[in-house]
């Protein structure tokens, strides 16, 4: 592991903290001082910081924030906009976010303070599922694409202006289910496997459908239920125990593949 990634993982520091401290001469690795952010912790390597050793944890903990619309997870902003880590508590500051919801987006947000977690989950083709309300009626045109999938050379409708994502396959939906479809606004419930930026707002702008609400209800089995707006809570025991099964799984799935 990374220098900087071990000291976040084990402290209370962010990674962007970790890098400063490690390049301002404050840790040391076996007491040699490091200034190497990239530095590769090895098994039985001994890292201080500020002349204390660091102890690796050997837990990990997982949390459901309930992101309301108007937040940017990231850590800052340069147009100093709100984000996630304004609102949550400061014990959680330096946890790491499993992917984004967008600015315009609420819902279920996982943050981890296991970058191996965090890792995991966003490599996942674990559910996520969403509840969808778009300007205009579902086509048999769309209800297609949901089924089929569909690849767009030009993806750039619907994405932020800034995004350097111009192409994107869209992959058929793992499911679906519509609850309003309506000239004015539709509704939808939908369940990816991916996490791809802006997907579910690229797709419907394909089609000139805008998306007005979008809200993520769920990821790998892990629910938002009524957890109010703005509030977090921990895994509960069965969620750990699906999340450690999940952990076994894709272990043993990267050693085959290397």
């Amino acid at each position: 592991m990374r220098l900087n990634k071990y000291i976040s993982h084990n402290t209370t520091y962010s990674r962007r903290e970790a890098d400063k401290l490690i390049q301002e001469g404050f840790v040391k690795v076996n007491k040699k001082v490091v200034k190497e952010p990239f530095y590769e912790v090895q098994k039985g390597d001994k890292v201080y910081l500020k002349g204390k050793l660091v102890k690796e944890k050997k837990d990990l903990t997982v949390i459901v924030y309930h992101k309301p619309k108007g937040e940017l997870v990231t850590k800052k902003d340069d147009r100093g906009r709100k984000t996630i880590y304004d609102s949550l508590p400061a014990k959680f500051r330096h946890f790491i976010s499993v992917g984004r919801l967008d600015f315009a987006t609420e819902g279920l947000l996982l943050l981890t303070d296991s970058p191996k977690v965090a890792q995991a989950l966003m490599e996942s083709d674990l559910e996520r599922i969403y509840k969808v309300k778009i300007k205009g009626s579902i086509t048999p045109q769309i209800e297609k694409a949901m089924q089929e999938g569909i690849e767009l050379e030009d993806a750039t409708k619907g994405a932020h202006e800034k995004t350097e994502i111009k192409s994107m396959i869209f992959a058929p939906f793992y499911a679906y289910q519509i609850i309003k479809n309506d000239p004015k606004y539709s509704k939808l419930k939908i369940a990816l496997t991916e996490g791809k930026n802006r997907e579910i707002r690229r797709f419907f702008a394909h089609f000139n459908r805008e998306v007005v609400d979008l809200k993520r209800l769920e990821f790998g089995g892990v629910a938002l239920n009524a957890l109010p707006v703005g509030k977090t809570r921990f895994l509960t025991k069965k969620e750990y125990e699906d999340l450690r099964e999940f952990l076994k799984e894709w272990e043993k799935s990267k050693k085959k593949k290397s």
